[in-house]
């Protein structure tokens, strides 16, 4: 199949370069960003150097990446062997670890960590200049809706297939919603690295003992977890 009929594919801009007086650091324009996996000022922080709670959430992401990578394997073979009685049991494995475990963890950042930094960042001035000032926060849960969106369109796409007689027509749904699976795969990952290499190192870096403390307990109010 095609796989330049993706949907979500990304116009390929033009980029130009503007000459100015930087004082030595890296200039962008919004013609020629940086690469996702090398923003401005990364500053990872070494795993057990992390809070309690900020460790608790690095341990989910590796449960996520370790998931992420089964269910990319599947989905090769689906491409290269088509669909079988096992590979959609393996297709169901990973939808249900997505509503169960990633969702879950979703909402422990926004109801733990997300206000918490959030209010921070404001206050140090790590903000955008709009009216309805914005911070790295905005971005992360941007993320979070943009999964929930590709989740939907990926499973919907997966199960309407399965009910079509038409050959051609059900080639064409499983072969669509290969491609939302991989955007998905590709923005989860890209979503844990900002978290790890720039939110959590801001995190370590503006907030008290007393903050930590805070998202401890909210943890478990919420979620009846301890860390």
């Amino acid at each position: 199949m095609d796989n330049n009929n993706n949907i979500f594919s990304e116009t390929d801009y033009l980029k130009r370069n503007v000459e100015k007086d930087t004082d030595g650091k890296p200039e962008y324009s919004p013609m020629d960003p940086p690469d996702a996996y090398r923003p401005p000022n990364m500053e990872k922080v070494d795993y057990d150097l992390l809070p309690a709670f900020l460790k608790h959430l690095t341990d989910e992401h590796k449960l996520i990446m370790s998931e992420l990578e089964k269910f990319e394997a599947t989905l090769i073979e689906i491409r290269k062997e088509g669909v079988s009685k096992e590979r959609n049991g393996k297709l169901g494995e990973f939808f249900k670890f997505l509503d169960e475990i990633i969702v879950l963890h979703h909402l422990k950042e926004e109801r733990v960590l997300f206000p918490v930094l959030h209010d921070r960042l404001i206050d140090i001035g790590e903000k955008s200049q709009g009216d309805v000032p914005e911070t790295a926060i905005d971005m992360l849960e941007n993320d979070h809706i943009k999964t929930m969106q590709l989740t939907t369109l990926a499973f919907s796409l997966m199960g309407i297939s399965s009910r079509l007689t038409d050959v051609s027509s059900r080639a064409l749904l499983i072969d669509t919603s290969i491609e939302q699976s991989n955007l998905l795969i590709e923005l989860l990952r890209l979503h844990i690295f900002r978290e790890e290499n720039v939110v959590l190192p801001l995190a370590v870096k503006h907030l008290n003992e007393n903050d930590f403390q805070l998202m401890n307990d909210r943890l478990f109010k919420y979620f009846t977890e301890k860390v």
